[in-house]
């Protein structure tokens, strides 16, 4: 003991206490108040380890302070300042599961609101781990049980421990990225980046991110979004007058296919089809298809794909505009344009946390009314995979909340069991479906996570149409981006009828389809398979025309798939591009007709620089519009900017009762239509998982408070 106080009495050995002690508190942190979900030795390492790089950089920040007399009050403020980082986070954590950000810390209203009102009743009795530590030394520094060591640390060796702290984070750095490739590019989920490289490195990236932004906000101009605008105006396609208006006051369902491609559409497989009721659906006559429609996702993936259905915007050319940007950009998006021009309720149905690509900020600033998030599902046990609630026990456990929204409503049901790396419970396994045997346990599992997800849709349209919610909807079905990566293309190729020797860049280009279908019961049976070209970026026009709402008004970069002057150049986020007649892959023109180079004629050069130069204008003037949030300076006719602030989505449907009741409206909700009965029990599911639970009333029928909220 005596040489652990002589050692403590050294500035080194002063700061090192504190470092440990730190380490120790940010711990207690990680695994009681975060959910950071560590999986794997590699992870719980480096959950442990990464707090110390970060703070041993901080805290040698004080042996630059030659006199004791400002080392010891430099390094105890470090101390307490970081400290008081890491508990507002744990405040803000237990309200929001979120972590603060820079502009949550800068902006008083927003902390104002998201701690003061109730961060009494967010504390726990373990909080005094987190401070007591600075109180007793303090105690002890007042009673000169610590003495101050006047000895200086020289320059040389306060470099040295600044060096090794930086050596340390970027060994942490390394094994993440290595665990996590494109960690800090991506930034889907704020969570994964404190559970790999820590709270303080957290704050410190999104520091340098919102100085960026603001930096990019401050130059704005007016005349910028003009020229948006402009191009915009030009580029619009009116609507085609036979399609206009065909579902006008239905109901939209949304169903969000994720890493769906179009190749799966009647693929057999051993004989047998992949997604049996998914191709009934492609080939009925109430339904619209596209089977030359391309997801245009960058590295955002599955928020691009969110961001380019609501805004008709693109994504960023780095990140995702979801995590980045979408906590403060004004939107012109789907929820508010429905609301407003036809009062639509909307809401999403996701089984995963809320958090994850920021979702819990952004749909509030694009108008989405509820988000039924894995907190208003039973995720335990087999229930849920890596990314959330498996799609069966979406469908089936959202009822009870669908049913209770108000008509018409938009409504986004996000699948998620159909994702890499594509692995599926054998419970939930159909024995009568045998998937490939390519080796590529990828490729392999692919097939069998189509499957289950074409089956979780057959019980979902059994449902509407025992109902009769699919007469009075347009279901919209798309794919969000790719399954199989270019990587493993060529172990597809096989299965696809190709050679993996002669696979080219051409054919990657190819399967980059993904379905699009919008499904319109009891429209007339005109429906077809439709071979324009497009991508994500038209459907929200498109949309809007089948529902009779023009889209002239509003900055959208995409056209209606149905009108005559719809652009089939379908832009990627690489600066690639696609048409009926050509592909163009990194600057490679390949005819489509034959797969190879096309021999191009000099006016069919002249004619592709101009669709180039179109798709790059097209990307640059998106990303300056999101990137320095031009919408701030325009509001079309009739729109009123969304307050994010009106949204809170712990409420459930209790806010949902409150206004009804204000405006003394009658009920349009599916359970209120019904009169006053549970619909719950019209839904029929073979999850295994749902049938063992069958018991518990509360989850199969509608509970006494749904029913009060009708």
């Amino acid at each position: 003991m005596k040489k652990i106080g002589q050692l403590v009495d050294t500035r080194i050995g002063f700061c090192g206490l504190l470092v440990v002690l730190f380490w120790f508190k940010t711990l207690i942190a990680y695994f009681t108040d975060f959910k950071l979900g560590a999986t794997g030795i590699v992870q719980y390492t480096i959950l442990l380890l990464n707090p110390l790089a970060t703070t041993l950089f901080l805290f040698s920040l004080a042996f630059y302070f030659k006199r004791s007399r400002f080392f010891y009050p430099v390094l105890m403020g470090l101390d307490i300042l970081n400290t008081l980082l890491l508990y507002l986070n744990v405040i803000y954590y237990r309200e929001f599961t979120d972590f603060m950000t820079i502009a949550t810390m800068t902006g008083y209203s927003k902390v104002n609101e998201g701690l003061s009102g109730s961060s009494l009743a967010l504390t726990n009795v373990h909080d005094l781990l987190y401070w007591i530590d600075i109180v007793v030394i303090l105690i002890l520094m007042i009673f000169k049980k610590i003495k101050f060591d006047p000895r200086a640390i020289s320059g040389r060796l306060a470099f040295s421990f600044t060096s090794l702290s930086v050596l340390l984070f970027g060994i942490n750095l390394m094994v993440a990225e290595f665990n996590r490739p494109q960690l800090l590019g991506r930034t889907f989920d704020r969570s994964y980046i404190v559970k790999y490289l820590g709270v303080d490195a957290f704050t410190g990236y999104d520091l340098a991110k919102s100085e960026h932004t603001n930096s990019m906000r401050k130059s704005a101009k007016k005349s910028e979004l003009l020229t948006v605008k402009k191009f915009t105006d030009h580029h619009f396609a009116p609507a085609n007058p036979k399609m206009y208006g065909i579902a006008k006051g239905r109901n939209v369902i949304v169903i969000h296919l994720e890493s769906f491609q179009q190749f799966l559409i009647d693929k057999k497989i051993n004989g047998q089809e992949v997604t049996p009721f998914l191709n009934s659906l492609y080939h009925g006559k109430d339904t619209y298809a596209f089977d030359n429609f391309f997801h245009q996702v960058g590295q955002g993936k599955t928020s691009d794909a969110e961001n380019m259905l609501e805004t008709s915007t693109f994504g960023l050319p780095q990140g995702s505009l979801f995590a980045t940007l979408g906590s403060d950009n004004t939107f012109e998006a789907a929820p508010a344009i429905l609301n407003q021009r036809a009062g639509y309720t909307s809401g999403v149905f996701h089984g995963n946390v809320a958090s994850f690509w920021n979702r819990n900020n952004v749909y509030k600033n694009l108008g989405f009314q509820y988000f039924f998030d894995a907190s208003y599902f039973d995720t335990s046990g087999d229930k849920a995979m890596g990314y959330g609630l498996k799609d069966k026990l979406l469908f089936a456990n959202s009822i009870k909340y669908l049913q209770t929204l108000q008509q018409p409503f938009y409504v986004k049901f996000l699948t998620v069991s159909n994702h890499f790396p594509f692995t599926l419970d054998d419970e939930d396994k159909d024995p009568n479906f045998q998937t490939t045997n390519t080796g590529d346990s990828t490729v392999d599992g692919y097939f069998l996570t189509a499957h289950y997800l074409d089956q979780s849709l057959q019980e979902f349209f059994a449902y509407l149409q025992k109902t009769g919610l699919d007469k009075k909807s347009v279901i919209m079905i798309y794919g969000d981006h790719y399954g199989i990566s270019n990587s493993e293309n060529k172990n597809l190729a096989s299965v696809l009828g190709k050679s993996a020797d002669n696979w080219t860049d051409f054919d990657n280009a190819q399967l980059q389809r993904v379905p699009m279908m919008f499904v319109i019961p009891g429209s007339g049976g005109h429906g077809g398979i439709n071979h324009t070209y497009g991508g994500e970026i038209d459907v929200l026009p498109t949309l809007l025309h089948l529902l009779g709402i023009s889209s002239k008004r509003y900055i959208m970069f995409g056209t209606d798939l149905f009108s005559a002057q719809h652009s089939q150049t379908v832009a990627f986020r690489n600066h690639d591009f696609v048409t009926p007649r050509y592909t163009s892959v990194n600057s490679t023109i390949y005819d489509n007709r034959t797969g190879k180079e096309a021999k191009l004629t000099a006016k069919q050069k002249k004619r592709l620089e101009a669709q180039q130069k179109l798709v790059n204008k097209e990307l640059r003037l998106s990303d300056s519009l999101n990137e320095k949030n031009l919408l701030r300076f325009y509001t079309p006719k009739g729109f009123k900017k969304v307050n994010p602030k009106n949204y809170n989505y712990s409420n459930g449907l209790k806010k949902a009762k409150a206004i009804e009741k204000k405006k003394g409206t009658k009920s349009t909700s599916i359970y209120s239509e019904n009169g006053n009965r549970s619909t719950v029990n019209d839904y029929s599911t073979t999850a295994p998982e749902q049938n063992h639970s069958r018991t518990d009333s509360n989850r199969i029928k509608i509970t006494n408070q749904d029913a009060n909220n009708n």
